[in-house]
């Protein structure tokens, strides 16, 4: 294998990789009337030997290729010394304690720490860098009791979304002999007297009793400490429907267990408990599944709940919880032309986070809806936060952009003041960079928004190395953010590009769903209509513009790459939904992306995915952008099948010399939890093949 470069700032050329042999099977599904072949079906059989051998060859060729590119050692080093700040997670005040996560910069997983009070010096509670040579054990979740004496607090292995619930002492740091498993994706919720916790459990494999079944259907249980997992006892279990998964919070005072119940992204269902009456059965609260509704808090029997029902940009409303029909619920903060993104009700105020223009503004109210007070932000970044109970009088948020990593502030709900109680220092220098937000146009006349952060002095002759970034689902909004990884990028030379698009919440319900199932196309015209700005306003040009995304952002690369491959000069998908016909047979959790995607059973989406699908788009002989697939083999969220049929489809369709390389992570999953040498390591490889790719060098 060799690769050879041309000239400084000239995009590079690649030697043609000689690909491992994949064989191409016979497997032909018929929808609806059209056969639809799927030559490498195999590869979902991450157990055989077949499989097991086309992941080790082709790390085989990729890893020495990405090993040897000449600025990865440098880019490596960039990317520690980056990474090296402290970062530190929000207080949780429990019972006088408070609890919180803390890294000192270079530490592979997060610790958490106990304190007696905000200036007192805490103490470490659990340090999950013990747990495991490679550092790939990671506290996943945690949750003190009401009286801040036990905190639980649950651990993933390797990457996986499955979580074992473990329980510790927090004056002696001592474990107790419980344990909970077969858990993943939900909280679990304290009984006010801190007996027990209420939580949702899938059931057991058949095969393995030791292990989940995510085929499965979840059921909240209640575990009284001091007793076997298999003593619990059931709360609430789906009886009416097969894909509805229930999760449970308990109310601050006790009094309500509420259930909600998750079937996609677009609608949802609450019932509830009354805690007072023994053997009570389950309610109603919300059950039409009309809109998206989220308890905030109670006081009493007054539930203050965020909506969008008749609100597409959401709203916040009280509903008695005695009485919950429609015709006495009372609206407290109405919708407005911002998109309601995230609420809470701490110390008797609403505390709530609007997006305007895919940044974050955030308002305090009282509980009748009157305005207190806007909170004063330091730029155009993002806000979290504001977690506590009804009773509370302070709270803790935390704001960060592109160029400013995390600070956490108090709010004091009684005076509305704020401090700061932790802020991160950088050894980088972020003053040569700045932040600007625009907006182009889409291919249907869609007026969409980005932010692109470069140097100062930024020469736009159509020649910056640049990099698009872009998700566009699930209703999530992409606010400026810190990355050490985009910082080393504009230390590299690089201008970073993030993109708003359809299929986000940015602007509301509309914005979503304009971006989900038949509509999804829009969601890529977005990408492509960024790129065509970026080279359009001289920023960049094709041979200089490298694109990634994750997990739906890995869809939305992969996709685009195929539709418009003379449009970029690398490709980044990472951990993506690819095979778009079969996702939904990997989980049940899985099969709730249908509310965005849609379902291949369905003749209209059917359609709608097959135009799209990655894995069934490539065209032979086509030259495609310098691709780096990379995806991690414990990953049972985006199970890496997708990745392995994808990088198979597209490397034997490949019709230049452009590497298409498929880099697998073992010991490693979706993302969450994953320690930070291996996060280095990933972006050094992904930052290296896409500045040889575009021929980006490292300023001296």
């Amino acid at each position: 294998m060799t690769m050879l470069t041309m000239g400084t700032g000239i995009s590079p050329i690649f030697a043609a990789p000689d690909y491992p042999a994949a064989a191409r099977g016979t497997v032909v599904d018929n929808y609806h009337g059209s056969e639809v072949a799927d030559p490498y079906r195999w590869l979902e059989d991450a157990t055989s030997a077949a499989t097991r051998d086309f992941v080790k060859a082709q790390n085989a060729l990729a890893t020495p290729w990405l090993e040897a590119l000449p600025q990865r050692s440098a880019i490596r080093d960039r990317l520690t010394r980056n990474w090296n700040y402290e970062r530190v997670g929000l207080p949780r005040q429990k019972g006088g304690r408070y609890f919180f996560i803390r890294n000192d910069g270079m530490q592979n997983q997060s610790v958490l720490y106990v304190a007696a009070g905000l200036r007192e010096t805490p103490r470490v509670l659990f340090d999950p860098n013990t747990a495991s040579g490679d550092a790939t054990v990671a506290l996943a979740r945690y949750e003190p009791s009401p009286d801040g004496r036990i905190v639980a607090y649950s651990l993933s292995d390797g990457g996986t979304d499955w979580e074992i619930w473990k329980f510790r002492r927090v004056d002696d740091g001592r474990d107790l002999t419980d344990e909970l498993r077969h858990t993943k994706f939900f909280d679990l919720s304290w009984a006010p007297d801190g007996s027990g916790v209420y939580y949702s459990r899938y059931p057991a494999r058949q095969d393995d009793p030791l292990r989940g079944d995510d085929q499965g259907q979840p059921a909240i249980y209640f575990h009284t400490l001091g007793t076997a997992q298999s003593a619990d006892r059931l709360v609430y279990r789906v009886s009416d429907h097969p894909t509805r998964a229930p999760s449970a919070s308990v109310a601050d005072d006790g009094r309500y267990l509420f259930v909600s119940l998750f079937d996609g992204y677009r609608t949802n269902g609450i019932d509830v408990i009354d805690l007072r009456e023994p053997g009570a059965a389950p309610r109603r609260l919300f059950g039409d599944w009309d809109a998206r509704y989220s308890v905030l808090g109670s006081e009493g029997d007054t539930v203050y709940v965020q909506t969008t029902e008749s609100a597409p940009r959401g709203r916040i409303m009280s509903v008695d919880a005695r009485d919950p029909v429609r015709a006495k619920w009372r609206e407290l903060v109405p919708q407005r032309e911002l998109a309601l993104d995230e609420a809470s009700f701490v110390g008797g105020r609403l505390l709530v986070r609007y997006v305007k223009d895919a940044h974050s503004i955030a308002q305090i109210f009282d509980r009748d809806g009157k305005l207190v007070v806007d909170l004063s932000l330091p730029g155009l970044g993002t806000v979290g936060g504001f977690g506590g109970t009804a009773r509370d009088t302070e709270t803790f948020f935390a704001y960060t952009d592109f160029l400013s990593p995390g600070k956490v502030l108090r709010l004091d709900l009684r005076d509305n003041s704020t401090s700061v109680w932790r802020e991160p220092k950088l050894a980088a220098d972020v003053s040569p960079y700045v932040t600007r937000q625009e907006f182009y146009t889409s291919r249907d006349g869609t007026r969409v928004p980005m932010f692109i952060t470069h140097r100062r002095d930024l020469m736009r002759d159509g020649n910056a190395p640049t990099l698009l970034y872009g998700y566009g689902g699930f209703n999530i909004s992409l606010t400026p953010t810190f990355r050490p990884a985009v910082l080393t990028w504009l230390e590299m030379g690089g201008v970073y590009v993030e993109a708003n698009l359809r299929g986000g919440g940015e602007y509301g319900d509309a914005w979503h769903e304009a971006g989900t199932r038949t509509r999804k196309q829009n969601v890529f015209d977005d990408f492509i209509a960024a790129a065509e700005y970026l080279i359009r306003e001289k920023y960049t040009r094709p041979a200089k513009l490298a694109i990634s995304g994750r997990s739906n952002g890995g869809l939305l690369v992969g996709a685009t790459l195929l539709q418009r491959p003379e449009l970029f000069g690398a490709a980044l998908p990472a951990v993506g939904v690819l095979d778009m016909l079969r996702y939904h047979t990997a989980s049940a959790n899985a099969r709730q992306w249908s509310s965005d995607y849609g379902l291949a059973e369905n003749a209209e989406d059917f359609a709608a995915l097959l135009r799209y699908s990655p894995v069934h788009n490539t065209r032979p002989g086509t030259c495609y952008p310098p691709t780096l697939v990379t995806t991690a083999d414990r990953d049972d969220r985006v199970v890496p099948w997708h990745s392995y049929k994808f990088a198979a489809a597209l490397q034997q369709a490949q019709g230049c010399a452009k590497p298409v390389l498929l880099r697998v992570e073992t010991r490693a999953g979706h993302g969450a939890g994953k320690p930070t040498w291996m996060q280095i390591e990933d972006f050094a490889d992904q930052w290296a093949f896409a500045a040889q790719a575009i021929g980006l060098e490292l300023p001296r």
